[in-house]
């Protein structure tokens, strides 16, 4: 289940795509099977692991051609990514933002990465239903490496624009997703035994699964009002040529690609 629409982010085969805080690789794995060439990068070792190995086990089962696509997991820190300027054509940042302390860091170097003409999709809780779980549970986003700040949808788009990105649209998502949170907020997010949250969590597995007409519908109904993401998309400007010459504009390579 994707929060970002790759139809709107306009991935192709072929691209470079980076999946920024990748956590277990789904938006990795959705760009590897349309042909892009895909680094998985997240701060945590053990994601990382996990991606690397279900990438290779896609390609042992003939889902993703060896010979035809490019993809791996790297780790590393968001604040200093260890590749050249101008490396990528698209770019997922998801969920990640409100982890970050110094976010302004984290998205100049997104920015940094990106070609112009690129595009981005940055997603985050939304502004409504994460209110909500903070009221209803400390315990949500006071721990280590939780989150520490709730965008309004014009704040984000601010932030990221006055880092040189051009905004194209936006949208919410996973609109039956927002009451199994507060359900879990509610009760305890690390109470998993709860009889309801268990329910409701097979529920939002067998929706994954199957994708029933049912639940479809109500997606498309309840995102727009109680969507738990926010998602805006972004592109680059192209590079403009030199008044006087034909010369482009070109950003300055800083550093090469260490991706594993």
């Amino acid at each position: 289940m994707l929060t970002a629409d790759f139809d709107r982010l306009g991935v192709l085969e072929g691209d470079r795509f980076l999946d920024l805080g990748c956590g277990f690789g789904r938006h990795a794995f959705a760009a590897a099977r349309r042909g892009a060439s895909v680094v998985a990068l997240d701060a945590g070792r053990d994601e990382v692991v996990q991606v690397r190995s279900v990438l290779g086990a896609m390609v042992e089962a003939g889902e993703l051609s060896a010979d035809r696509v490019r993809a791996g997991g790297v780790q590393a820190n968001a604040l200093v990514l260890p590749f050249a300027d101008a490396t990528f054509d698209r770019i997922v940042a998801s969920e990640v933002l409100e982890h970050i302390p110094d976010d302004a860091t984290a998205i100049a170097e997104l920015v940094r990465v990106l070609r112009p003409g690129g595009t981005m999709a940055v997603t985050v809780p939304r502004c409504g239903p994460e209110v909500i779980n903070w009221l209803l549970s400390d315990a949500y986003h006071n721990v280590p490496g939780g989150h520490i700040r709730i965008y309004r949808r014009a704040e984000l788009a601010r932030r990221v624009s006055a880092a040189g990105l051009r905004p194209t649209g936006g949208h919410h998502t996973h609109g039956l997703h927002s009451p199994y949170w507060w359900l879990r907020c509610l009760v305890g997010p690390a109470n998993d035994t709860n009889r309801a949250v268990a329910a409701y969590h097979r529920f939002l597995v067998w929706d994954i699964e199957k994708a029933p007409r049912l639940t479809r519908t109500l997606e498309r109904i309840l995102s727009p009002l109680i969507g738990k993401s926010l998602v805006l998309y972004f592109e680059k400007p192209a590079a403009r040529p030199v008044v006087g010459t034909d010369a482009i504009v070109r950003p300055p390579r800083v550093r090469e690609a260490t991706a594993a």
